[in-house]
């Protein structure tokens, strides 16, 4: 199975970036795995919020296939220690789906059509971070949970 991270908007931090591409290159080491962007809208300084939202919802939509199983990483979702991501992950590995996406919404969110296509959320934390931030956490956990998998010394209990 294939694990695609799915993005709205770039990341505009070098230093963000190349974080993200170190955890990228390790969690490449385990499984398929790939960061997608959707480009960010043009003249959103004129949108509504909720436009803005639905725009992107649009774009989030077309990118999900069948097959897909879709998670959004939302505030409201369900919490994970460590551990408990590496089993998700893994039972995850083991359905007929064909792709795990992990979707990070834009600053304002997700669409209702977003939400109402997705399988499952999940929260990183009960605080809110930055769309920018979130991108770092959750590769650094992907990888930990594959590090955790592959019974290697990188988790600390």
């Amino acid at each position: 199975m294939q694990t695609l991270l799915l993005l709205v908007g770039k990341t505009n931090d070098s230093r963000l970036i190349s974080l993200m591409e170190d955890y990228t290159q390790r969690i490449n080491r385990y499984q398929r795995f790939e960061i997608q962007i959707i480009p960010e809208l043009k003249n959103k300084g004129k949108m509504s919020e909720n436009i803005q939202k639905q725009k992107e919802g649009q774009l989030i939509v077309e990118k999900i296939k069948g097959g897909d199983w879709v998670v959004l990483l939302d505030e409201k979702g369900k919490s994970f220690d460590s551990i408990g991501f590496s089993k998700y992950l893994n039972s995850k590995r083991s359905s007929s789906h064909k792709r795990l996406i992990f979707i990070v919404g834009g600053p304002y969110g997700f669409s209702e059509e977003v939400y109402a296509i997705a399988h499952e959320k999940i929260a990183l934390s009960s605080m809110t971070f930055s769309h920018q931030m979130v991108r770092l956490f959750f590769l650094e956990q992907l990888y930990r949970a594959n590090t955790l998998l592959n019974n290697e010394p990188y988790h600390h209990q």
